[in-house]
């Protein structure tokens, strides 16, 4: 018998997936349907696709596009509608951000990368009392972010910080600063966004039901060429496949060398089993410390197959200070995207993300959310927490997305169905290990 939260992550009904990814104006209290979003960042790749799905989810809302390239921010108003505006916004340039702020009921910071970006947006924020989302993958701005959780407290701001891509508006990124995301794209808006969710709802169900102690926790994706998405959000991967690969063993903090111990792990229908490799991701730390699995890795793969091989020799070729110089990566990422764009029309721009809990009475369940462009999926996923905090599923202070002051345990269902609209496939189920993680036969360096 399914448990509850495999009934939860069956969050894509037959009927939405006959209309083809067409979505259905949700039902909102009022006072929320005619909020007004500012987007910082609103003509890159997470923006303007957060943008897009939250006119389709909710027509009244008032969507602010934040830049500071009025001619791409002004493309994008115009396939929003009547009920959007520019607003030119210089994260680097406090009196602009303040300025773009009035009024506003929730911004998204959506202006990569963050590796080594101020928390200028979450503190305007919370001095103009301001809902804040940010989109970060960076572990070092989601500490950062958190250290301003008293603040926020005392200021009565709902935020959610460490909810995914790096780079999400070109126009603040020389193609360096792309570094982070070679064939990662946007997968990471839903690494951290989405999957951190589903993370928190296996292992709250789990312990609900008296399954045994959840003990292993992994976190699989996977992208096709480039998802769909622009080189502002290429560069953020190189920056990755410099870092060893963080991860837990029974508790004990662990690092790997990048894009190691691959495993054969089955996406399901559409896609079916890819090879991914472990890489050194945010949520693995966070999920740790938030759900207490003493167990947890992150892998990615890529396809066509080659890119795998391709990044394998890039790591063992180039000294991981190379793939973190920004000087370096502004080079290499004008020469990789068009290649990249350009095998776009072979292996297409499916991605697909996988979690699986391993449970001490044996039990492994395996949730799974598929989508035929990431770029579209990370926008409609961010949208869905736009909306969440917007409902008051955010406590004050600054939270990670797993955590239930972040979104509490009940509206966890609701957004999970609103982020799943488009997708081709999202399920949850009871299923045998598939191998022998390498993990557990590793010569770990211990941290």
């Amino acid at each position: 018998m399914a448990s509850a939260v495999c009934m939860a992550l069956n969050f894509t009904a037959s009927a939405e997936r006959k209309e083809n990814g067409d979505f259905k104006r949700i039902r909102v209290p009022e006072n929320v349907g005619k909020s007004r979003i500012l987007i910082v960042g609103g003509s890159g790749a997470v923006g303007r696709n957060t943008a897009a799905a939250l006119s389709k989810l909710c027509p009244n809302l008032h969507i602010i596009i934040g830049g500071r390239n009025r001619d791409k921010g002004a493309r994008v108003v115009e396939t929003l509608g009547y009920n959007s505006e520019f607003a030119y916004v210089d994260i680097e340039d406090v009196n602009s951000i303040n300025a773009a702020m009035t009024d506003v009921d929730l911004v998204v910071h959506a202006a990569g990368p963050f590796e080594y970006a101020d928390c200028n947006v979450l503190e305007a924020a919370i001095r103009s009392k301001t809902a804040y989302i940010d989109v970060s993958d960076s572990e070092r701005y989601a500490r950062q972010a958190k250290s301003y959780k008293s603040k926020a407290m005392a200021a009565g701001v709902p935020a959610i910080t460490n909810c995914g891509v790096g780079p999400g508006d070109s126009e603040n990124i020389n193609y360096v600063e792309l570094a982070k995301m070679l064939f990662l794209d946007l997968q990471f808006t839903l690494c951290i966004f989405l999957v951190t969710v589903m993370a928190a709802m296996l292992v709250h169900t789990a312990e609900s039901e008296s399954r045994g102690q959840p003990e292993r926790l992994r976190f699989h994706y996977f992208t096709a060429g480039s998802g769909g998405t622009g080189p502002a959000v290429l560069a953020t991967s190189i920056f990755l496949f410099g870092d060893e690969a963080v991860t837990y063993h029974k508790g004990t903090k662990m690092k790997s060398s990048p894009y190691s111990n691959m495993l054969s792990i089955d996406f399901g229908e559409g896609i079916g089993k890819k090879e991914v490799f472990l890489l050194n991701l945010a949520e693995v730390e966070s999920t740790h410390e938030v759900l207490g699995v003493p167990t947890v890795s992150a892998r990615f793969g890529t396809a066509p197959f080659f890119w795998n091989w391709a990044i394998s020799a890039l790591i063992k070729q180039f000294p991981a200070e190379y793939l973190r110089d920004k000087n370096i990566v502004q080079r290499l990422v004008p020469v990789a995207y068009p290649i990249i764009r350009a095998m776009d029309a072979i292996s297409g721009e499916t991605f697909s993300i996988k979690v699986d809990l391993q449970c001490s009475d044996g039990c492994n369940t395996a949730a799974v959310f598929s989508h035929k462009r990431l770029s579209e999926a990370a926008g409609t996923a961010t949208a869905a927490f736009v909306i969440a905090v917007l409902e008051g599923s955010t406590k004050p202070g600054v939270w990670f997305p797993e955590e239930p002051e972040g979104i509490a345990i009940e509206a966890r269902e609701t957004l999970l169905r609103r982020a799943a609209k488009g997708a081709t496939e999202s399920f949850c189920r009871r299923e045998q290990t598939e191998e022998m993680d390498p993990l557990e036969k590793s010569n770990w360096i211990v941290q």
